[in-house]
């Protein structure tokens, strides 16, 4: 059980369902009905979990040649192909039926096409092919609000989009930070990460301008008038921080300066949306 509970890699899925709940909340003055807040989780995080799953098993090979990956279930023989493959259905089959029954059928087929994006689009095509993997396959990890948002509302609108786009900007100079401290490890996996193919000095540059870019996303919610002053003053603060580490990594890089920055960057997304609900309740 521990091994299929780590082949849904839980500390991704737990930013997934939390920025995925934050986009129900934000999608209603109202609280979310209870039905749809415990089955639109449910079933979003059990499908992130199956995509989570077939990542691992498409990636076996490469998360064995990699120090942070080597650990996990298929590289250390705790689970077969098989296995995984049987988990993934069950599991992933599982959530879409739940969203489908008990959410709407336009969050399940959203869902269905997230997981595609990841498990597929990303991870098989994208990953192996192109140093710009992460920005083009970021697109299904800043889905997550837009589900929730779907969930209740039963379609996506503009308000939405601003949250995707949030995200959508913040995966590039996550990654790349994370990226910038293992390249090594990329490089021996056969991986084209931005670091491998064009160097250190230009993903550190490529880091600042898309942490300018996601600061710029940001500030959409107050612009749209969706999100108030007190969501405004923590998007500066968390923002500015940010930059800060961004500013450094390109003037003054290190790898331990690159490992504060991507845990930054986890503290900031996820402080970033609580501004967003506390914003929505407290102000809105």
């Amino acid at each position: 059980m521990r091994a299929f509970y780590a082949l849904t890699k839980p500390r991704v899925v737990s930013l997934i369902v939390f920025t995925a709940v934050i986009g129900m909340f934000l999608s209603t003055p109202e609280m979310v009905p209870l039905q749809i807040l415990l089955a639109g989780t449910l079933g979003i995080g059990l499908v992130a979990g199956a995509a989570a799953a077939v990542n691992c098993l498409v990636e076996q090979k490469i998360d064995a040649l990699m120090r942070r990956t080597s650990w996990r279930p298929l590289p250390r023989g705790d689970l077969t192909p098989a296995q995984t493959v049987a988990f993934a259905a069950i599991v992933g089959g599982g959530g879409l039926w739940i969203l489908h029954a008990f959410v709407n059928p336009l969050t399940m087929w959203l869902t269905l096409g997230t997981f595609v994006g990841y498990a597929i689009v990303y991870t098989v095509m994208l990953k192996p092919a192109t140093p710009q993997n992460i920005v083009i396959g970021g697109a299904s990890g800043a889905m997550p609000p837009v589900l929730g948002w779907a969930a209740v509302t039963g379609e996506v609108s503009t308000e939405a989009m601003m949250l995707f786009l949030i995200i959508y900007t913040w995966t590039p100079p996550h990654f790349w930070a994370l990226a910038l401290y293992r390249t090594e490890e990329y490089a021996k996996a056969g991986l084209p990460m931005l670091p491998v193919t064009h160097g250190q000095k230009f993903t550190r540059l490529h880091v600042l301008l898309y942490t300018l870019i996601m600061f710029a996303a940001s500030l959409l919610p107050f612009v749209i008038r969706m999100n108030g002053w007190l969501y405004l003053g923590a998007a500066l603060v968390l923002g500015g921080i940010f930059i800060g580490y961004a500013v450094r990594i390109y003037r003054d890089y290190s790898d331990r300066l690159a490992q504060a920055t991507f845990r930054y960057s986890i503290l900031y997304l996820s402080l970033l949306f609580a501004a967003l609900l506390a914003d929505h309740y407290l102000v809105g």
